[in-house]
């Protein structure tokens, strides 16, 4: 079957080529609604002249993946909140002055050493109607009243910009957040806030009382913190309480997926489902009996686990599995993965962006895909054989098709990933059965103690296993350098080298040899890349000053500290491994630096300059008490820029100076680093 000739497959993916294509673009929606009028009136007129002819034409077909491009790029336009006028980005008022703020809070996020975290819907703003989601922090105190999910309250606030990330090749919070629809935030304390007797009681809402619930009754029970924490991320999803030891162990081993409701979980309590109904017929009767089954547990775990977004994607996903199975259309598996893409991306287009989007959807396809191929290549008879066959040739399929994915956006290997896969998921198999039985009972009341006892130990047991694996610290890969052109070079080699393995062709030969070069050529690009770059960069650095200068591949590092221990090697790290790039010296940072015909001065708190000194860039770091105005009088830099190493208080003393001289100001607190 020649899966790429269905039209499905065209259509679908002209739709997500226009939703990449307007995130990037950044189109205009009168041009799109425009473009796609006209999409739809030649195709409507192109559809009725094929049914008067009867016949297909390239014309017909060219039109409709137009059709598609547009009507992708507009799905994203219309699922932009910032683009509609009632967000409350449009209000300028509200990040400059403090407003009144009315909202509900929609989700308790993850809290950290400071605040509890929330995710709240805004209602009003002064007394004006706004719309659109913003992150809430609410100072901890020692009142034992906290907020709920559906609390209305009233805060007097400026609403906090989400702010670039601060060093470069960093994880960027902030467009993190711009993808889920949130653009600003809010930090109050409790005493701040009002709230509101009536409480909005919708889905979310009822959700969270569930899971308020479960686990109150679980505490009742004597369940170990630590277990419980981890039972309730495989089961509800919820990992705002694990603590970051088992977190980065569940990283070193390759076992991360298991803590996030995904596919995985998913996929195993529809086959639970399917293998409890295996004793009722497959009459036309029964086979719906069945599909109804699995679909209503499928909602069912969906709004135990929250509604979280992995949880809902993976539930479309395998509803349309189950219904395409009922349906008697395994063999079309791949267009049924394909419609459930098509599905979730109408409604929710960013999820394209989202990285647990992107795994899911390409390691199941390469389970389907290449899973076979790999099972084939050894038939053991002994089934302790034939279970660690299974679970290794499942498990490489996922992790060949993922690998490239997961070398851009992590940069780590966990090299006994198979290792981990074998020996947790007999384990995890009976913790899935066992914590479903659990949580359904502690929704009632408070689970019997043998029940509790016996789940708890398991979990116990999974995460030894796991620390096991993790502390072979030599298996783990880290600081792998893997950009762009290396993600399509070597994405491109695995599928091609696959449709070479399934049915060997000179063709395809020539294709695998392809891929080759497309990798010799993207290597070639990043060293011509990095040895032709040129740059300075003031780091945000809190305790110290980091400033580095890259000629080509050569980096030389300016601070206070020369010892290398002393510095922050994840900022500078990130922009090493980001750049395929190697840390060449570490200099004591001087007041004067020169780079392509510029004068840097660097005034710190020792204040020592000289003014004949006529720079053209001025950085300020370790709360330097000077008096700007005086030093801009003498000296007229291009701009300013102070570190991350400076108080706020005085940053906000040298911003106003500098709007008085009309000199740009770069807090790299407030903006991030600075790149020269």
């Amino acid at each position: 079957m020649k899966v790429l000739d269905f039209p499905l497959v065209k259509i679908t993916s002209a739709f997500v080529l226009g939703i990449i294509a307007s995130y990037y673009l950044h189109f205009s929606i009168t041009l799109i609604v425009l473009l796609t009028s006209i999409g739809f009136i030649i195709f409507s007129g192109a559809f009725i002249w094929n049914l008067k002819r009867n016949k297909k034409t390239i014309l017909f077909g060219s039109f409709s993946y137009i059709l598609s491009f547009c009507i992708g790029a507009l799905t994203l336009l219309c699922h932009t909140q910032s683009l509609q006028k009632s967000n409350y980005t449009h209000c300028q008022t509200a990040f400059k002055n403090p407003q009144s703020v009315t909202l509900i809070l929609r989700e308790k996020l993850k809290s950290n050493d400071y605040s509890d975290r929330y995710i709240g819907l805004v209602k009003t703003i002064s007394e004006k109607s706004y719309s659109g989601k913003i992150i809430v922090n609410v100072q901890k105190d020692s009142t034992k009243a906290p907020l709920i999910v559906g609390n209305s309250i009233k805060i007097q606030t400026i609403l906090q910009q989400n702010k670039p990330s601060k060093n470069p090749n960093q994880f960027d919070y902030g467009r993190y957040l711009a993808d889920k629809q949130i653009y600003a935030q809010i930090y109050c304390q409790k005493k701040d806030i009002l709230v509101s007797k009536t409480i909005q009681k919708d889905i979310w809402y009822y959700c969270a009382q569930l899971h308020s619930r479960i686990i109150s009754n679980l505490e009742k029970s004597n369940f170990n913190k630590d277990e419980m924490n981890v039972a309730l991320a495989l089961i509800l999803g919820q990992q705002q309480e694990i603590s970051q030891d088992i977190i980065q162990d569940y990283q070193y081993s390759g076992a991360t997926h298991i803590l996030s409701v995904s596919g995985l979980h998913v996929g195993f309590i529809m086959l639970f489902i399917t293998f409890i109904l295996k004793p009722i017929p497959n009459t036309r009767k029964g086979s719906f009996f069945k599909l109804a089954s699995i679909l209503i547990s499928l909602a069912g775990f969906a709004i135990i686990s929250g509604l979280s977004p992995s949880v809902l994607r993976s539930v479309v996903m395998f509803s349309f599995v189950a219904i395409g199975s009922h349906l008697r259309r395994n063999g079309n598996i791949y267009h049924t993965l394909l419609v459930s893409i098509l599905l979730i991306l109408l409604f929710e287009p960013y999820f394209l962006f989202d990285v647990g989007f992107q795994l899911s959807y390409i390691a199941l396809f390469f389970i389907l895909w290449l899973h076979p191929i790999l099972k084939n290549i050894y038939k053991p008879k002994n089934k302790l054989t034939v279970y660690i066959w299974e679970a290794l040739t499942v498990s490489f399929a996922a992790q060949i098709g993922t690998l490239p994915l997961c070398l851009y956006y992590f940069h780590q290997f966990p090299g006994l990933f198979f290792v981990t896969n074998i020996i947790i998921l007999p384990v995890l198999s009976f913790i899935m059965i066992a914590g479903i039985v659990v949580m359904i009972v502690a929704i009632f009341t408070s689970p019997p103690l043998f029940m509790t006892m016996i789940f708890e130990k398991s979990i116990y047991l999974l995460n030894l296993m796991i620390h096991a694996v993790a502390s072979v610290d030599s298996f783990v890969i880290r600081d792998i350098s893997f950009n762009f052109y290396h993600l399509w070079a070597f994405s491109f080699f695995i599928i091609g080298t696959i449709i070479w393995i399934k049915k060997p062709s000179f063709n395809k030969l020539i294709l695998v040899f392809a891929s080759i070069i497309f990798i010799q050529i993207s290597f070639i690009l990043t060293k011509v890349e990095t040895e032709n770059k040129e740059e300075l960069i003031v780091y945000n650095e809190k305790n110290n000053t980091l400033i580095s200068e890259r000629l080509g591949s050569h980096i030389t590092l300016y601070t206070r500290d020369t010892i290398q221990k002393d510095i922050n090697t994840r900022n500078i790290n990130s922009y090493l491994v980001g750049n395929s790039i190697r840390l060449t010296k570490i200099q004591e940072i001087k007041n004067v630096l020169y780079f392509k015909n510029n004068k840097i001065l660097i005034i710190d708190s020792t204040k020592a300059f000289s003014e004949k000194i006529q720079p053209d860039i001025l950085v300020l770091t370790q709360t330097s008490k000077i008096n700007l105005d005086r030093v801009l009088k003498n000296i007229h830099p291009k701009i300013v820029i102070a570190d991350g190493s400076n108080s706020n208080s005085i940053q906000k003393y040298w911003k106003k100076s500098c709007l008085k001289k009309n000199i740009p100001f770069h807090s790299t607190k407030e903006k991030g680093y600075y790149q020269f």
